[in-house]
């Protein structure tokens, strides 16, 4: 993760001062500020040159879906992975067209866009009923605070309608476009992070020149003559530039969000990484071209937002901290009865889930069955399904469905393990007669209600079966991070 943040911090910088360059009117190419709109055409068409490079040397494109057109197997894109191409596209237009606008700084901007997405991130969770952690409470509060101040100082900014519309067109663009990656993609699985990688690499900028270009054919001027008479000219060669450049942050960009493993720390350095490299651009700026430089305000309200990325990324630099070095683990075990569909699904989505969190380096999941007449017996069939239709069919860390074995819960096991989550009140009684001094550790995995059995039942049965561990497993590793804020203390019975 360390080189892909520091490759966005590089290349950030000189795409936010070239835009801003080129915009205010301060470059050898071009004496007079050229508008966002007459930039966006040429810069478009650069990164789809520079995305056609990258694809085709790296050999990238071969990941691909085909299909078949003329007798023809042609690459082509999904359903899914389109329209997260068209979310991307309102992202990386509005991005360009956010330092454009004259009367804002770069790391003014860049404030307005970061805090967006942290402030929107954990509302948007609370209202689909998912888990919400106290630090992404504490990182939204203190993204509050960074946009509150940055907007307090009135007198260092001039934010139009205009910009306005573009930042929120910023938001919309992320959220589309997360919520369809963490769906499609993000899973795990090579193959598709690669495919989704790969796809929504070719579907953004195609379709940010098909809107741009929609927009020419509109009416709009200042596109239409980004699309004739500004590409004769040499600022055209600048707005290229700033499509090349742009091409590079986003292979970076990406590659930090697919990241499965490194979830929680992937959105912190996102949000850190193109904080300082706007300080950095907005300060060369004025002392290269003698821009006014960020304001007072605008150095305080970055301090709040960096530390809005650092309270993201506390539970799992915490955990890393109190286990580096040690081996040490907080090991947690499933319990159901025959091991081959309950609990080593709640192992396989524990995985999952703590990969997704950045903190499966400081656990270790295991099940176990309480009546396992066939030890050694793969999970059942309906369960892989259901893990499947989940996007499970491997996770980082030991969570494969494939290699699976029943195995059956023993004394020591109990002994060893730090909390034990059975599926059923029934089986947290039998545990706890097999090792009393467990009592305590000893939890129903949803402590509202018992996960019934799937065995032999439609397969929407193992689905809705999944869905409730699901839900269950990550209620539960919520508690675990943030007892202590490291697993240190034993959560409360359930």
């Amino acid at each position: 993760m360390g080189w892909l943040t520091f490759g966005y911090f590089v290349s950030y910088i000189p795409y936010a001062m070239l835009v801003k360059a080129l915009a205010s009117g301060v470059t050898p190419l071009s004496p007079q500020p050229i508008s966002g709109y007459e930039m966006l055409p040429a810069s478009v068409l650069g990164q789809i040159a520079a995305m056609m490079a990258f694809l085709g040397v790296s050999g990238r494109w071969r990941h691909m879906r085909r299909s078949g057109i003329g007798g023809r197997r042609i690459p082509t894109a999904g359903r899914e992975t389109l329209a997260a191409g068209f979310f991307t596209s309102l992202i990386i237009g509005a991005t360009t067209m956010n330092y454009t606008f004259a009367g804002v700084s770069i790391l003014f901007m860049l404030l307005m866009m970061r805090g967006g997405v942290l402030i929107l991130s954990p509302l948007i969770d609370r209202a689909g009923n998912r888990p919400v952690m106290k630090h992404s409470w504490l990182a939204l509060f203190l993204s509050v605070v960074a946009v509150s101040v940055a907007l307090g100082d009135v007198n260092s900014y001039h934010l139009t309608p205009t910009a306005v519309l573009s930042v929120l067109i910023y938001l919309v663009g992320y959220l589309g476009r997360f919520k369809i990656m963490g769906r499609v993609a993000k899973n795990g699985i090579v193959a598709t992070d690669r495919r989704f990688f790969v796809e929504e690499h070719v579907a953004a900028p195609v379709w940010l020149a098909v809107l741009l270009g929609a927009g020419a054919l509109a009416g709009q001027p200042q596109l239409g003559a980004g699309f004739t008479t500004f590409l004769g000219t040499p600022a055209a060669l600048g707005a290229a530039g700033i499509g090349v450049v742009y091409e590079v942050l986003f292979v970076f960009a990406s590659m930090i969000y697919l990241d499965r493993r490194e979830y929680t720390w992937g959105v912190p350095a996102w949000a850190f990484a193109s904080l300082m490299s706007g300080l950095v651009a907005s300060f060369s700026l004025a002392w290269l071209a003698g821009l006014p430089p960020p304001g007072s305000s605008q150095l305080i309200a970055l301090v709040f937002g960096v530390g809005a990325a650092a309270a993201l990324s506390c539970p799992s630099a915490v955990l890393w901290w109190r286990t580096r070095g040690t081996g040490a683990a907080y090991r947690v075990l499933f319990v159901c009865g025959g091991n081959t569909c309950r609990s080593p699904m709640a192992e396989v989505i524990a995985w999952a889930e703590a990969a997704e969190a950045g903190i499966a380096h400081a656990f270790r999941f295991s099940s176990a069955g309480l009546a396992t007449p066939m030890p050694a017996r793969a999970m059942a069939p309906g369960a892989r399904s259901a893990l499947a239709e989940l996007g499970l069919r491997r996770v980082p860390g030991r969570g494969n469905p494939r290699r699976h074995r029943a195995r059956s819960v023993t004394l020591e096991l109990c002994r060893v393990s730090s909390v034990i989550y059975c599926m059923t009140r029934a089986h947290r009684d039998r545990v706890i007669a097999m090792a009393p001094e467990a009592e305590e550790r000893t939890l129903r995995l949803d402590p509202n209600h018992d996960i019934p059995d799937p065995e032999g039942q439609p397969p929407e049965a193992y689905r809705r079966c999944a869905e409730h561990i699901q839900r269950s497993v990550r209620g539960r590793l919520c508690e675990l991070a943030e007892s202590s804020g490291a697993c240190g203390t034993t959560p409360g019975q359930g």
